[in-house]
């Protein structure tokens, strides 16, 4: 399950009606992709969902999830903020032993394992990607 919170639904119904798209037809694309400092990279994009699908909801607001990245993404929180630094939607994923500074990319957890990084100097620094 993926929990959709009001201002991410907020801000997603903003995003379908500024971009001329309909929330009963599209939603946010929610999925994975390798890549990124920490080894997995989260992707976004407007869409309309497949019968293989999870679709989650938050009012008429929706996100998809495809088969593979659930196995990723299971549990996360997705949040959108408004910050003076930063804006845009937010992920938490309980599925990361650690996520990169800028959250954009995560290493993924694997039971029974450890990451491979040093959690006291590793998790959260700033990526090379970044601004």
């Amino acid at each position: 399950m993926i929990e959709l919170t009001d201002a991410a639904a907020g801000h997603l119904l903003e995003l379908l009606e500024e971009k001329g798209f309909s929330p009963k037809e599209n939603g946010l694309r929610l999925f994975v992709e390798k890549g990124g400092c920490a080894g997995m990279s989260y992707a976004m994009k407007i869409d309309v969902p497949t019968e293989e699908d999870s679709v989650y909801r938050n009012g008429p607001a929706r996100v998809f999830v495809d088969v593979e990245s659930l196995k990723y993404l299971d549990g996360c929180h997705l949040d959108y903020v408004d910050a003076l630094n930063d804006a845009g939607f937010k992920i938490e994923n309980p599925n990361a032993a650690r996520s990169c500074g800028c959250g954009t990319s995560f290493e993924p957890a694997v039971a029974g394992t450890a990451p491979v990084y040093d959690p006291a100097t590793s998790d959260g620094e700033v990526c090379g990607g970044g601004n």
